[in-house]
């Protein structure tokens, strides 16, 4: 098991690393900066707002799906058929609950129609990641891959022609960039659908209450976890807009930062997607899990370490590049986000395996603490921090449901505590601060330092084994 999931994350990683680089940097960050943070703020806080109720249009099935397919391959049939018909109902149910509650809430015309078009691309999303649950719940891994960036890929070049084709002299619209985005998942959950339905004996769409029924009452537990973490980590945007007088601006400005948080965090859920299979696989044939989580939770620090004290240090530098407007705030925004990376990779190896494992009761009660935690900070820091404010309140969440998690996951399969490695990734904390000052001491174009903080960092948790490249090479070569 420990052989496919190092090969396949390779795949993950490197397909993953052509496609999504450039949607974050070169079209995404172009289009923010072409329609302008109060534009995009908008955007993105009406994103947020159809993102919190995205658990609609879910109800935790995709990962009891996910979990139960890579358990029982024999019932994709029954369930395809029953779970496809559900999966349309609860869109209609999720479009009439986020308008009406858009509503009530005030939002006008415009953005009435931004957020309907927003909400139905969720749908088209919840819809893909479904049929994807059952290709990767089947271990069908490289096709899964294949399909994590098909949709990125049919935006930038929709994108790419609409912001650099002068196909139009129209300047560039925020509709255009959510349009494009709808045109590319209608299509990526056609192509997913027909693979799905290679791999089924049969689909007879049928609404069969009471099988429908049970799979709610199952997959309840995990809806609400999906809701819980949508609230602490993704509510911030909607605060921010609706409690302050300039709240779309702000909203903006922490957007700005938010999104290369955002970009990093794609990267550490390809662990999550890869392990939530293995791992249920694993607990139901009573297999240890103990080494598959040690590797898993080595490979993705190291990077997470790297990427958060390198931003730390050149934070303005990044922000610079990246954006014209509000660098100095977002800059300090970005330093204390990126913070945070740490914690929300290590909860992506831990949370996977507790949910797994079934743990959705102590899981749900964390995440409950979490909200409780974002939303007093939030409510106590955007008055007086504003989007900076968010900011805080994000790390301060994230360090705590990271932390409970591992807690909770020694509990649970009794692992033993490694002092060896907690002593060894303390020194490289150390270490990679040290480094970072030292190369942004150096009189060299800012970039070079970067790189060579980076650089020296990789090989600094080389140096002190903290990853060991030949049990890498050993896992591939020799398991089976």
């Amino acid at each position: 098991m420990k052989k496919k999931f190092v090969t396949n994350l390779a795949l993950l990683i490197f397909l993953n690393l052509l496609i999504k680089p450039f949607w974050v940097f070169g079209i995404d960050r172009t289009v923010q900066n072409v329609v302008g943070e109060q534009q995009y703020g908008l955007y993105f806080a009406l994103f947020n707002f159809s993102l919190i109720l995205n658990i609609l249009l879910d109800i935790g099935i995709t990962n009891y799906n996910n979990r139960n397919i890579a358990q029982n391959n024999q019932l994709l049939s029954k369930h395809l058929s029953n779970i496809v018909v559900l999966k349309f109902l609860l869109g209609i149910f999720y479009l009439i609950i986020s308008v009406a509650i858009a509503f009530l809430w005030g939002y006008n015309i415009e953005q009435m129609k931004l957020l309907f078009v927003l909400a139905f691309n969720q749908f088209l999303l919840s819809f893909i990641l479904y049929l994807r649950s059952n290709i990767s719940g089947l271990h069908f891994f490289k096709t899964d891959s294949l399909m994590s960036v098909l949709d990125r890929s049919l935006m930038i070049i929709i994108c790419s022609v609409l912001l650099w084709g002068n196909v139009t002299k129209t300047p560039f619209k925020i509709e255009w960039f959510i349009y494009a985005q709808t045109a590319s998942y209608t299509i990526t959950a056609i192509v997913a659908f027909l693979i799905v339905l290679s791999k089924a004996e049969y689909i007879k769409l049928k609404f069969n209450w009471k099988f429908l029924t049970i799979i709610l009452r199952q997959s309840f537990p995990y809806a609400l976890l999906v809701l819980l973490m949508s609230f602490y980590t993704r509510f911030d945007g909607v605060l921010l807009e609706r409690l302050l007088t300039d709240g779309g601006k702000q909203a903006g400005i922490y957007a700005q930062a938010f999104r290369i948080l955002d970009a990093a965090s794609m990267f550490s859920l390809l662990f999550a997607g890869l392990l939530l299979p293995m791992f249920a696989k694993m607990i139901k044939q009573k297999q240890a899990v103990n080494q598959l989580t040690q590797l898993s939770f080595s490979l993705i620090i190291i990077p997470s370490i790297i990427v958060s004290i390198s931003s730390f240090f050149y934070r303005k530098e990044i922000m610079a590049l990246l954006y014209h407007n509000h660098v100095e705030i977002s800059s300090t925004i970005f330093g204390v986000l990126m913070f945070a990376y740490v914690f929300v990779s290590t909860s992506y190896i831990f949370g996977t395996l507790l949910t797994a494992n079934g743990s959705m009761k102590r899981l749900n009660t964390l995440a409950a603490f979490g909200v409780v935690i974002n939303l007093t900070l939030n409510f106590i820091l955007i008055p007086k921090y504003k989007a900076l404010g968010s900011a805080i309140a994000n790390l301060s969440t994230q360090s705590f449901i990271a932390i409970s998690q591992i807690l909770i996951s020694k509990k649970i399969f009794k692992f033993k505590i490694n002092l060896k490695l907690i002593t060894t990734i303390i020194i490289y904390v150390a270490g990679i601060f040290i480094l970072g000052q030292i190369t942004k001491d150096l009189p060299y174009n800012w970039i070079f330092s970067l790189s060579i903080m980076i650089v020296l960092s990789a090989i600094f948790a080389f140096g002190i084994k903290l990853f060991n490249i030949k049990d890498i090479y050993q896992i591939i070569k020799y398991e089976d």
